[in-house]
């Protein structure tokens, strides 16, 4: 009887917890997989996002989107994949430009904006720049793109480029492979 008593309580929870140490042995690659999975994963969805950034106490710029994911990886980023709107303010806080595209993604670290499919850019004059992509370089005050880019003055002069870079309040376009048309007025070459 002794001996049953003896069994029953060393025994018994020896068993339990020896099944718990097996039980709970976890392979290496699998915690690693559902780690990388995890990381891949949205950590935070922000939706009607109306954002304004303004840098030593004026207001710089407004963005507005309807839906922002971001991620956290190794360098973190955000998309912004139904839309944006940023209307640039002068130092009266008075519009002074546009950009909208159909998607966006923004790096924390690096300061720049990419604008992604149908993007419009507008600047203080009238200006409008159509492309499938620019960039916007904060850090370094640059919108540029690789793609065609198009130019279309207030007065119907247009101009073409391969490739594209400007100041960011889009006043002084530089653009690669150029072409374009160009309206004069007749009434000052005829001298």
């Amino acid at each position: 009887m002794r001996s049953r008593l003896l069994v029953c309580k060393i025994g018994l929870p020896a068993l339990f917890i020896a099944m718990l140490l097996v039980a709970c042995e976890n392979d290496i690659n699998k915690i690693k997989a559902l780690a990388a999975a995890d990381s891949t994963k949205p950590i935070q969805q922000t939706t009607d996002i109306d954002l304004i950034y303004s840098d030593s106490a004026l207001v710089k710029f407004r963005l507005n989107a309807p839906l922002m994911i971001e991620y956290m990886i190794a360098k973190p980023y955000k998309v912004l994949p139904k839309g944006i709107r940023i209307t640039f303010l002068d130092k009266d806080a008075k519009p002074a430009g546009t950009i909208t595209a159909d998607s966006a993604l923004t790096r924390n670290d690096d300061k720049f904006i990419e604008f992604h499919h149908n993007v419009v850019a507008t600047n203080a004059e009238g200006t409008v720049y159509k492309s499938e992509e620019l960039i916007w370089d904060m850090a370094f005050k640059q919108i540029y793109s690789n793609k065609q880019v198009e130019m279309t003055k207030v007065g119907g002069d247009i101009m073409r480029g391969t490739s594209f870079k400007s100041d960011d309040a889009l006043k002084h376009p530089i653009f690669q492979n150029a072409t374009g048309t160009i309206h004069v007025n007749g009434d000052g070459l005829s001298q």
